[in-house]
């Protein structure tokens, strides 16, 4: 059975309000020549980040895989599958935050980086201990979910502030 876990809703809309609340005055303060060229690249910008925060997971009896867009792959982020078999141990490193990130190693010495920021992660780091039968005490989000809701709040404050200030 194939089980898809998603980019964490508020880790998706965080990044986009942040983007629109950054970019979305540049259209209207902008001059007359530049609206609309300063249109097209708020719109295309919006259409690029809302593809890259679109990334999953899925597994399956056999695998695991990450799976990215085709603008995430030109962007540089790959996309990578492991059979369960092949995975030998998962290796732990601080971060400068104070958090870890979390690697499953292959037999072949290759490392790839466990998502950290996916939806029903419990559901996940158990089918992950599951599946390789290593031990996984230490596999949490990367940084706490309230960092996520504040820093989305406060984009959309900053968005109500700007429809506000022009208005006005």
């Amino acid at each position: 059975m194939i089980e898809k876990f998603k980019t964490l809703f508020f880790v998706r809309i965080s990044l986009v309000s942040l983007y629109v609340a950054l970019t979305i005055p540049i259209p209207f303060i902008s001059s007359e020549k530049f609206k609309i060229p300063s249109i097209i690249a708020f719109v295309l910008g919006l259409f690029f980040i809302i593809n890259i925060t679109n990334d999953y997971v899925n597994t399956c009896d056999k695998k695991i895989s990450y799976k990215t867009s085709f603008i995430s792959e030109i962007l540089g982020k790959k996309k990578w599958e492991i059979c369960w078999k092949d995975i030998i141990l998962i290796k732990s490193l601080p971060t400068s935050q104070g958090s870890k990130v979390h690697y499953l190693i292959t037999r072949r010495e290759e490392s790839f980086l466990v998502p950290q920021r996916v939806e029903k992660f419990e559901r996940f780091v158990s089918i992950l201990e599951k599946k390789t039968k290593l031990n996984i005490d230490e596999l949490s989000y990367i940084s706490p979910l309230w960092t996520y809701k504040l820093l989305t709040y406060l984009s959309v404050s900053m968005i109500i502030g700007e429809i506000v200030a022009f208005v006005i």
